[in-house]
């Protein structure tokens, strides 16, 4: 074969289908080396994106990819862009040091439930991939020290998974978004150890923030909304320290450009919380408010009176949402087109059907959503 490199790469980018590029390989013992020098993505078998945590540990059928197999594959394909190693449970941390050599053109890195993985690995991590820009950390044993060292290292990162991870504190976040400065999103979901104080002084570019069953305090949630650009916060089943009126921040902080809340299962969140985020967010686009038994007449007014751009309302099981409280709905949130409504005990049928009447142009459904928005990053 007489044709140069550069244009037998031109042809494979060319082919569509894996089917025709794995043929495309299997051609010659060139073209298999052009195959692998254009390979940008390698993902396992055990690779997956929902996790079921018990599978990992009873069936045996996943695979174990070994710190051998990973070296050999990072030697063969050496121009990586995205590298997903989910599952992979007994990976350990000597493993990552082929990255120091293969790593750095690495954007994307998925180490969910590599169970193994502790701050070492992820010191390789933060040296071998410098222009490292996604990575998911979920379920990882990480702590602050690990994280200082991708933020010291990695300072183009975008998208951060640190869900489950048990030992993180507002010391590694800090280190985070103060090193990365281009932070669109992060998720730090039940790390108990957080209280989002580590987020004050964040980047305008933090757009997206996911903290379920977190112990945040009101001076966290405002360092979380203070880069001013947050458009989706997710603060579901928060364990609150100031009451049920400590989410107020919110609305009087810098969430001007909030569109989708969830404070689904705040069940003490209150009325003058409820005001302040109506008053203060309104580019409101979708609010879950399930379970939120606190908020009473004058919660439900302020959201009718205030969220002029509402689409998406989320009311199951609202212990304290009655008659009034539907008129209230019913008369203002003009661009409302879904509510999301079950279980709510105090409201009478006459009520509801008085509703469909006047708002033909919106639909009741009676299922329960526990993740609102669209699905961003990793």
């Amino acid at each position: 074969m007489d044709l140069p490199d550069d244009c037998l790469v031109f042809i494979f980018q060319c082919l569509d289908s894996s089917s025709d590029r794995e043929s495309f390989g299997l051609t010659c013992h060139r073209c298999l080396r052009i195959q692998n020098l254009s390979r940008r993505s390698l993902h396992f078998q055990c690779s997956f994106r929902e996790l079921d945590i018990s599978s990992l540990s009873h069936s045996n059928n996943h695979v174990n990819i070994s710190t051998y197999h990973l070296h050999r594959l990072l030697t063969r394909f050496q121009h990586l862009h995205s590298l997903s190693l989910s599952g992979c449970t007994e990976l350990p941390d000597s493993s990552l040091d082929h990255l120091v050599n293969y790593g750095s053109k690495l954007h994307t890195l998925i180490l969910e439930c590599c169970f193994r993985i502790t701050n070492h690995g992820l010191s390789v991590v933060a040296t071998g991939c410098p222009s490292l820009q996604v990575i998911s950390l979920y379920r990882c044993q990480i702590s602050d020290f690990g994280l200082e060292s991708l933020a010291n290292s990695c300072s183009i990162l975008k998208d951060v998974n640190l869900s489950y991870c048990y030992f993180i504190t507002d010391h590694g976040l800090r280190a985070l978004s103060q090193g990365c400065r281009q932070l669109q999103a992060v998720k730090i979901s039940h790390c108990k150890g957080v209280t989002g104080i580590g987020f004050k002084g964040c980047s305008s570019t933090l757009a997206y923030v996911e903290a379920e069953s977190c112990k945040l305090e009101p001076e966290g949630i405002s360092g979380i909304v203070s880069g001013g650009g947050i458009e989706y916060l997710n603060i579901s089943g928060l364990i609150l320290f100031n009451g049920g009126n400590g989410l107020a921040t919110i609305g009087r902080g810098f969430a001007f450009s909030l569109k989708i809340l969830n404070l689904r299962l705040c069940r003490t969140v209150g009325d003058e919380s409820i005001v302040a985020i109506a008053e203060g967010c309104p580019l409101l686009e979708e609010w879950n408010l399930a379970l939120c038994h606190g908020v009473r007449i004058v919660g439900w007014s302020s959201i009718g009176m205030n969220c002029h751009k509402l689409e998406k309302l989320h009311v199951n099981r609202c212990r304290s949402l009655c008659d009034g409280g539907l008129l209230a709905l019913q008369n203002g949130c003009k661009q409302l087109s879904v509510l999301y409504m079950n279980g709510c005990s105090r409201i009478t049928s006459t009520a509801i059907e008085l509703f469909k009447r006047y708002r033909s142009d919106v639909t009741i459904k009676e299922e329960e959503k526990m993740c609102i928005g669209a699905y961003v990053g990793i």
